[in-house]
């Protein structure tokens, strides 16, 4: 079911399960600094049990369908990371290509070990080694808001998308469903972001290790208690309160996402429909539950 690549990769990679294939990252459309940093972070943060997977998985595709994803589908996943949403849906479509700009992609190497379905490949959105409208299915979780021209990079991915195919997407929300203590909490954690994510690579890891204890269990460990004494729906408004159930390595990983990036961009619920209609994409649909904004359309 895969097709050729629209051309030669540089150089291929052989590793014990498969070859990787690396194409040169060069663009306009990137951040080289901010791609080594994730490339560090997810070399780091790899330990994913198939649990967490298929939890992460549930929350992420709710609003995906038979249609949108089957045994017959051609998948991309662009911003692959360490390959946790390609293993996910490996073993429900035909065959998935997986690529990601940075180092990340050694680690999706071993978290998919000998699952034969996936081709990784080295390379940035600008340089897809693709032709337009190849695939059934493309996504892109929790990586076009780290690009510094986010519409430009959606527009591309969704070239990738055969007339009649889906684009899945997740971009932070710029928390337009919150009251005014949720926005100013945001806004003093973004300074901290500002001067955390400057800091030198081990010193950085350090500190958001310390935030992830000092700023992020607090608020954890009190809704958890919430819940406990049976006031759920007030321990849902409680910040963070999505990671009520998580475990501690989930935590240290998304305070290092959050507070070591140097890149980040937020959308409203306005702007995510804006930029998916501007791409092509009908039928829209963007899901109702955490986390936000995740949206599939159709490829007109």
């Amino acid at each position: 079911m895969k097709c050729e690549f629209s051309r030669k990769p540089d150089r291929v990679v052989q590793t014990k399960f498969r070859k990787i294939n690396i194409f040169n990252i060069d663009g306009d459309n990137i951040d080289k600094q901010v791609v080594e940093e994730f490339g560090e972070e997810w070399s780091k943060f790899n330990e994913q049990n198939d649990a967490l997977v298929e939890k992460w998985g549930r929350d992420y595709f709710d609003i995906l369908n038979d249609e949108m994803v089957n045994s017959e589908t051609y998948a991309l996943d662009v911003g692959c990371g360490t390959g946790r949403w390609t293993k996910y849906l490996a073993g429900k479509v035909g065959f998935m290509e997986a690529v990601d700009p940075s180092n990340a992609i050694f680690a999706a190497d071993k978290l998919l070990g000998n699952i034969g379905n996936v081709r990784l490949s080295q390379a940035s959105i600008e340089t897809l080694p693709f032709e337009n409208r190849t695939f059934d299915f493309v996504m892109s979780i929790g990586v076009l808001h780290h690009i510094p021209d986010t519409r430009k990079a959606l527009n591309d991915c969704v070239k990738m998308v055969k007339s009649g195919g889906y684009f899945f997407v997740y971009l932070y929300y710029n928390l337009d469903r919150r009251g005014p203590f949720y926005n100013a909490l945001f806004r003093l954690s973004n300074l901290v972001r500002e001067f955390v994510s400057r800091l030198p690579g081990k010193v950085k890891h350090f500190v958001c290790d310390v935030l992830a204890i000092i700023f992020y269990m607090p608020f954890i460990l009190a809704g958890r208690f919430i819940k406990f004494l049976g006031f759920k729906d007030l321990a849902e408004r409680m910040p963070l309160h999505s990671y009520q159930n998580g475990s501690f390595f989930v935590i240290r990983n998304d305070a290092l996402d959050r507070f070591g990036t140097r890149l980040e961009q937020r959308f409203s619920e306005k702007e995510v429909i804006e930029m998916m209609e501007n791409a092509g994409l009908t039928d829209i649909v963007i899901s109702p539950g955490i986390p936000y904004y995740h949206a599939v359309g159709k490829k007109v």
